[in-house]
C-alpha cells in the first residue's frame, strides 16, 4: 500500500477501520442455517467464534460459566476485582452508582487492593468445576508472579493480554518476560497480545502462541489514543496480521496461529467484517456488558482506565437491552446490530456465499466510508 504524504517530513500508510469497508455479497448466496461458525483452537472446539474480553464489568465467574454453557469462551481477569476481594458485588454496586467526574479516581483507589493468590485458584476452579472451558487473563507484567498459581488451578487456555505486548520487552529495571522460553515451559497453550503491526505479529507467533490479539484492547472504553496518540485502525491491522498468520504457516512448516480480532467491534457488523479482514475469532467486551447478567450493572470500564499514573480508559453507561442468550442468538428487537450476534454473522456469510469461517476469510470488500 503506497505511502501518503502527511507533510514534507513524514509519510504514513493510509488505514482503515472497520466503518470504512463494506463485505461485498456474492453472486450465490447460501441458507445460513447451513453456514457453520464453529471455532477451534488446540483441542477446544466452540460453537462460535466469539471471545468474551477479560473485563470486570462483563466477565464474573458467574457470567463465564453462562457463556460456557451457550458455546462460547469467557475470559475471566486474574487481576480484577475477583482475585482483590472475597466478595466484590457490593463494589461493582458502588462503581455504578458513581457520577462521571468520581469514577476514575473511585475505580483506581478500588483496584488498588492487592490481587490474592489464593482467590486466583479458587475463581478458576469455580468455573472448572461446572464443566466448562477454562481461559484466564494475566497481564505480561503480572505473568511471572502469578503464572505458577494460575496452571495449578488448572486453567485451560492462558492470556497473556495488555494494551501493547511484544516477544521482546527491553528494560533496565527488571528482568524482562521472555515469551518464547515462557510459552515453552508452559503445558497449556498461550494467547498473546495485542499487537497491530505485520512485524510485531510475526514475532509473537515465533514465540509459539496459540492465538495472537489484534488491537489494543478496551475498545469502546479505551482512551489510549488520546492519551499515548497510540492508533492503529482495526481492519488494516487485523488484515496486516493475518498476513503474518500466512507468511508464518510457510515459515514453520505448517504451524497456523489463530488470529483473534481484540476491541473497536460494537455491533454485529463489525464482528462480521473483522473475519472478513482474516479473523479466526474476535474478542469483544461491550456488547455484552449491556446483558442483564453482566457484573456491571449496565456500566462498561476495561483495565486501562484504573492504572493507577496514566489512566487510559472511561467507565461508560451502555445500559441493559437483554439477556447473554438474546445478545448471541436473538430474537433481536432492535436494528442497530446489537442483539442476535451470531445470527447476524451467520447471515453475513450466507449473503456473500460462504457456509464456513475460513472461506469467509477471502470474502471480497470493498473501501466505503459513507455506507452506513
Amino acid at each position: 500500500m503506497p505511502e501518503v504524504e502527511i507533510g514534507r517530513g513524514k509519510s504514513g500508510r493510509r488505514a482503515y477501520a472497520f466503518d470504512e469497508i463494506g463485505i461485498v455479497p456474492s453472486r450465490r448466496t447460501r441458507d445460513p442455517e447451513e453456514v457453520s461458525v464453529a471455532w477451534q483452537i488446540d483441542a477446544y472446539r466452540f460453537e462460535m467464534p466469539l471471545v468474551v474480553a477479560p473485563m470486570d464489568s462483563v466477565v464474573s465467574p458467574a457470567t463465564a460459566i453462562a457463556i460456557g454453557r451457550l458455546g462460547g469462551l469467557a475470559v475471566l481477569d486474574l487481576e480484577g476485582l475477583w482475585t482483590r476481594y472475597e466478595n466484590p458485588e457490593p463494589l461493582m454496586a458502588e462503581i455504578a452508582s458513581l457520577d462521571d467526574a468520581q469514577a476514575t479516581r473511585r475505580l483506581q483507589e478500588v483496584y488498588s487492593e492487592p490481587i490474592k493468590e489464593d482467590l486466583i485458584g479458587r475463581r478458576i476452579e469455580e468455573v472448572r468445576s461446572a464443566g466448562v472451558t477454562v481461559a484466564a487473563r494475566l497481564s505480561p507484567q503480572r505473568t511471572v508472579q502469578f503464572h505458577k498459581a494460575v496452571i495449578d488451578a488448572g486453567v485451560d487456555l492462558f492470556v497473556i493480554r495488555g494494551t501493547t505486548v511484544s516477544a521482546e520487552h527491553v528494560s533496565g529495571r527488571a528482568e524482562p518476560l521472555n515469551l518464547k522460553q515462557f510459552i515453552y515451559d508452559l503445558d497449556v497453550p498461550v494467547i498473546v497480545g495485542g499487537c497491530s503491526t505485520y512485524p510485531a505479529a510475526l514475532h509473537l507467533m515465533r514465540t509459539g502462541a496459540a492465538g495472537v490479539l489484534v488491537g489494543f484492547g478496551g475498545g469502546s472504553g479505551h482512551t489510549t489514543r488520546t492519551v499515548l496518540g497510540v492508533a492503529v485502525p482495526m481492519a488494516t491491522a487485523v488484515a496486516d496480521v493475518a498476513a503474518a498468520r500466512r507468511d508464518y504457516l510457510d515459515e514453520s512448516g505448517g504451524r497456523y496461529v489463530h488470529v483473534i480480532a481484540d476491541g473497536g467491534m460494537t455491533n454485529s457488523g463489525d464482528i462480521a467484517k473483522a473475519f472478513a479482514c482474516g479473523s479466526d475469532a474476535v474478542m469483544v467486551g461491550s456488547p455484552f456488558a449491556r446483558a442483564t447478567e453482566a457484573p456491571g450493572r449496565g456500566f462498561h470500564w476495561g483495565s486501562e482506565a484504573h492504572h493507577g499514573e496514566v489512566p487510559r480508559g472511561t467507565r461508560l453507561e451502555v445500559g441493559t437491552i437483554g439477556s447473554l442468550e438474546q445478545i448471541l442468538y436473538g430474537p433481536s428487537h432492535v436494528a442497530d446490530g446489537s442483539m442476535n450476534l451470531i445470527g447476524a454473522l451467520r447471515r453475513a456469510m450466507a449473503t456473500a456465499g460462504y457456509t464456513e469461517l475460513k472461506e469467509f476469510q477471502r470474502v471480497q470488500v470493498v473501501v466505503a466510508p459513507t455506507v452506513s
